[in-house]
C-alpha cells in the first residue's frame, strides 16, 4: 500500500474533527457566555529515507530526507476572551465584565442561620482568607459559570436556570434563617436585620470565612419585631445585593467569584457549567468587601441587567469551515489518486 493513502486517511479524520468543533461553535453562537473552541493539528512521525550528514573537508553537509506519515490532532483549545454584553433589563441578570466565574452548586442548605456555627455546617463553602483565598466545600458540589441568568424560587433562593444555588458572602447584620425551609422546601426562607436608628440602613459587614447560598426573601424583620417588605433590589459592581425596604436599605450579601490560573483548562460539564481539572488550577475566590487581603483588582465587575453573549465569530467560523471542507476534499483526492496508481500497477500484469 502507498503511505500517501494512510496520510490521506489521517487528514480526513482530523478535518472531520475540526468540522465537529466548528459545528459546535456555530450551534452555540447564541448560547449565553459560551466560549468558542478551535482544533489544532500537528504532523505525525516522519520516515527517514536518509540521515543528515555533516560537512567534511571534501564534501558539504546534506539535509535529512524524510517523508511525513500524516497528521494528528494536537489539541482542542478554548478561547476565554470576553463576549459582548447584551442588555436584558432583568434585575436578576448579571454579567461579569472581566475575569472571574460565578460559584454555583448543589447540596443541602445550611442548618439554622448564616451566623456563628453555620460556617462549618453542610451546605456551605469555607474560604481561607489569605493571599490565595482558597475554598473548600462542605457538603457542596461546586461548579463554575459565567452565565448570570439567575432566577428566584418560592423560598427566595438565588438560582441558575437549572436550579443550582448561587453562592456568596453573608452580611453579619442580615441573618437568613434556613431552618423552616430546610424542613419544608415550599416555605420561604426568612430574614432579620439590624437597621441604623437614624438612616434605616444596615451596616455592611461582610462575613468572609464562608460562602452560603444567597437568598432574596420577601421581607426582613428588624430587631423590634416589625416586618418590612423588600420593594426592590439591586446588584452592585462588586457583587453586593442591596434590598430596598420601606424604611431604608439592607445589604443581603455579596455574590462570590472565582478565578483560575489556567481558565482554558477547565472541563465543560454542559449547561454552561465548568469544573476544575488537573490543569486548570484550584479556584481562587475573590475577597469579600472590606477584606484586609483585597484581591478584587484581578476580577471583573458585575453588570446588573446584562448577560454575556457568546464569543463565537460567525465570519471566522464560516471561513474555517470552508478551509476544513476543502482540506477534507483534498485528502479524499489523495486516496482516490493512490487507488488509481495501484490500479495501474495491477494492470501491468496484462
Amino acid at each position: 500500500m502507498l503511505p500517501s493513502m494512510f496520510s490521506g486517511i489521517s487528514g480526513l479524520k482530523v478535518n472531520q474533527r475540526k468540522l465537529d468543533v466548528i459545528g459546535n461553535n456555530i450551534a452555540n453562537s447564541s448560547t449565553t457566555a459560551y466560549k468558542g473552541q478551535r482544533a489544532r493539528f500537528e504532523d505525525m512521525v516522519s520516515q527517514n529515507m536518509a540521515a543528515a550528514t555533516g560537512a567534511s573537508s571534501k564534501l558539504g553537509g546534506t539535509n535529512p530526507r524524510q517523508v511525513g506519515l500524516g497528521v494528528q490532532l494536537a489539541g482542542i483549545d478554548t478561547s476565554t476572551s470576553q463576549g459582548s454584553m447584551q442588555p436584558t433589563s432583568n434585575p436578576l441578570d448579571a454579567a461579569i465584565d472581566g475575569e472571574g466565574y460565578f460559584i454555583v452548586g448543589t447540596g443541602a442548605v445550611p442548618d439554622g442561620d448564616t451566623s456563628g456555627a453555620a460556617a462549618a455546617a453542610p451546605g456551605t463553602i469555607t474560604v481561607t482568607d489569605d493571599a490565595n483565598h482558597a475554598m473548600s466545600g462542605t457538603g457542596v458540589t461546586a461548579s463554575f459559570t459565567r452565565d448570570g441568568s439567575f432566577t428566584l424560587d418560592t423560598q427566595g433562593s438565588l438560582l441558575t436556570s437549572d436550579g443550582l444555588r448561587v453562592y456568596g458572602y453573608a452580611n453579619n447584620n442580615v441573618t437568613i434563617n434556613y431552618a423552616d425551609g430546610k424542613a419544608n422546601p415550599k416555605v420561604p426562607f426568612t430574614g432579620t436585620y439590624t437597621p441604623d436608628s437614624t438612616t434605616g440602613q444596615t451596616v455592611t459587614e461582610i462575613k468572609g470565612d464562608v460562602l452560603v447560598p444567597l437568598v432574596i426573601p420577601e421581607s426582613l424583620t428588624d430587631d423590634s419585631g416589625a416586618s418590612h417588605r423588600i420593594k426592590s433590589y439591586s446588584i452592585g459592581s462588586d457583587g453586593t445585593i442591596t434590598a430596598t425596604l420601606d424604611t431604608g436599605t439592607a445589604v443581603l450579601g455579596q455574590i462570590a467569584m472565582a478565578s483560575f490560573k489556567n481558565p482554558a483548562g477547565l472541563s465543560k460539564l454542559g449547561k454552561n457549567l465548568y469544573q476544575t481539572s488537573p490543569n486548570s488550577g484550584d479556584p481562587v475566590v475573590r475577597s469579600f468587601l472590606g477584606s484586609t487581603n483585597d484581591n478584587s483588582a484581578g476580577y471583573g465587575d458585575v453588570r446588573q441587567g446584562m448577560l454575556e453573549m457568546s464569543n463565537v465569530d460567525l465570519a471566522e467560523e464560516f471561513t474555517n469551515m470552508i478551509i476544513a471542507n476543502r482540506a477534507f476534499q483534498a485528502n479524499g483526492k489523495i486516496i482516490t489518486t493512490g487507488d488509481e496508481i495501484l490500479q495501474d500497477l495491477v494492470n501491468l500484469k496484462r
